[in-house]
């Protein structure tokens, strides 16, 4: 299990291969479809979101707000990742990301963004939400609530210790490419 910390430099994440498992610690920000058509399509981010770097986690988390103002994070898991694959390769691009979290994968674009600038998809565990919470220590801040409602806004959270596996590395190598051909070949022998 390898420790991954903020700040997620471009040596970081070159070193780290399809498979590894990691633990995250530091500051990333959510984002679903909303945030990745609404930045293709040339949208600013608020100045206090800083993506250089940076991971952001494909995540609608359900959060409680607490009597002091502050949110709580009480679910955290991670969406269907391929939904962004239209906008992923230019956010990456254009806002210098490191790592992207979510499930189910990635297409050739991310792949090659992956590549090309030096970031990782990671793959965190479906069905886990409530597990994949208590790794979030604090929710720094939420942003664009209003423009988009509270499971697509910004949600700056601070993590330790947050479970994944690289299934793209910056190498251009896929996990879910390798298992996908391994399917096929197994499914051949059998027709």
């Amino acid at each position: 299990m390898t420790k991954l910390s903020f700040p997620f430099t471009e040596e970081k994440i070159r070193a780290l291969k399809v498979g590894e498992e990691v633990l995250i610690s530091g500051v990333m920000f959510t984002g679903r479809d909303a945030v990745h058509k609404y930045l293709h399509d040339g949208g600013a981010l608020p100045p206090e979101v800083k993506l250089r770097d940076g991971i952001i986690y494909h995540c609608g988390p359900v959060m409680m707000k607490q009597d002091d103002g502050s949110w709580k994070c009480t679910a955290a898991g991670p969406t269907t990742s391929i939904r962004e694959e239209p906008y992923q390769w230019q956010i990456i691009r254009d806002f210098g990301v490191r790592g992207v979290i979510g499930k189910g994968g990635m297409g050739e674009r991310t792949l090659a963004a992956c590549r090309e600038y030096g970031c990782v998809y990671l793959h965190a565990v479906g069905g886990a939400a409530q597990v994949l919470a208590d790794c979030v220590k604090q929710v720094r801040n939420v942003y664009m609530m209003k423009e988009f409602g509270a499971p697509e806004a910004i949600w700056e959270l601070e993590i330790v210790d947050f479970p994944a596996v690289v299934t793209i590395d910056a190498h251009g190598n896929s996990l879910h490419k390798e298992i996908l051909a391994r399917s096929q070949a197994e499914l051949a022998k059998r027709l």
